[in-house]
């Protein structure tokens, strides 16, 4: 069985730490304020300074997908080492981020044609696709080939989901990623909406009044999943995903673990400018997805 490298796009948020830890390649998306200059997330831009930007010029931002070049030029040192390539992207429905990628995989597959190239719709976003990525890299850690982790990926993507809360539709509205939320969107005081994303799709939940009420819903959220579903919590991986708010990501992460009776295993995921950009300052969210088992 060939080595093969995992990467993804910036848009997983996965913390620094586990990059490293899992020597996960990230390609950055792009972003900007003013629509002629373009930052790389987490290279030339950190996701607080981002988030600092947005809440003190009260701007919008305008991100741009990496380009077919981006993903050539990363992919290209690991097939030159002999490595083949399993990438995770975000979803489709959100960015072209995939189809660069599947569009790189093209090019290269006529340089190295020995290589095998797997690119995987994550179908999900931030947190979500963030902890899929781990799954991907216990199932790397376990010795499963390229191509098992490929058909395992695609079967567990399915059981990711991310019960969040926004401070505003504004930024979704903005981005023109508002879809079937535009329910939720009624002009009334301190109401937050709250939010499903499910295989691609932002399913609109519901409204509720102020910011304590809208995170002890969130939590409920996750738990009618569980009742609904009849899965088992203890199958499941789960994080917080956070924009601006740690206070209430600590809040939601107690309320969570003592219902899951168990510490999480991964910090508080950043919220980054990919995602950012469309939720804004304010967004948190439970991210949950089943467990790699072999």
């Amino acid at each position: 069985m060939r080595p093969y490298q995992i990467f993804s796009d910036s848009s997983c948020d996965l913390p620094k730490n586990l990059v490293e830890k899992y020597q996960i390649k990230i390609i950055p998306f792009y972003v900007s304020f003013d629509q002629e200059t373009y930052y790389k997330e987490n290279l030339d831009i950190s996701k607080e300074s981002f988030f600092e930007t947005l809440l003190t010029k009260k701007i919008y931002a305008k991100t741009s997908l990496p380009t077919v070049q981006d993903y050539i030029n990363m992919f290209k040192p690991a097939l030159k080492d002999g490595n083949d390539i399993i990438c995770l992207c975000l979803t489709q429905k959100f960015s072209g981020s995939y189809r660069s990628a599947l569009n790189a995989k093209h090019i290269l597959e006529e340089q190295y044609p020995d290589s095998n190239i797997s690119i995987i719709d994550s179908i999900q976003a931030t947190g979500g696709q963030g902890i899929l990525l781990l799954q991907m890299a216990a199932m790397k850690e376990a010795g499963l080939s390229i191509e098992e982790v490929t058909e395992k990926t695609n079967q567990l993507k399915t059981t990711a989901r991310i019960m969040f809360t926004v401070n505003t539709l504004e930024y979704l509205s903005k981005g023109r990623r508002i879809g079937k939320v535009a329910a939720l969107a009624k002009d009334m005081l301190n109401l937050k909406p709250l939010i499903q994303l499910k295989e691609a799709e932002l399913i609109p939940y519901s409204n509720i009044r102020g910011r304590k009420k809208s995170l002890d819903k969130v939590f409920e959220m996750v738990k009618e999943y569980f009742r609904e579903s009849g899965e088992n919590p203890a199958d499941y991986d789960f994080c917080i995903a956070n924009a601006t708010t740690i206070d209430d990501a600590h809040y939601l992460e107690k309320r969570l673990e003592e219902f899951l009776n168990r510490k999480l295993s991964y910090p508080i995921f950043q919220i980054g400018v990919t995602i950012g950009t469309y939720t804004g300052p304010g967004a948190l969210g439970i991210c949950f997805v089943k467990k790699f088992f072999k």
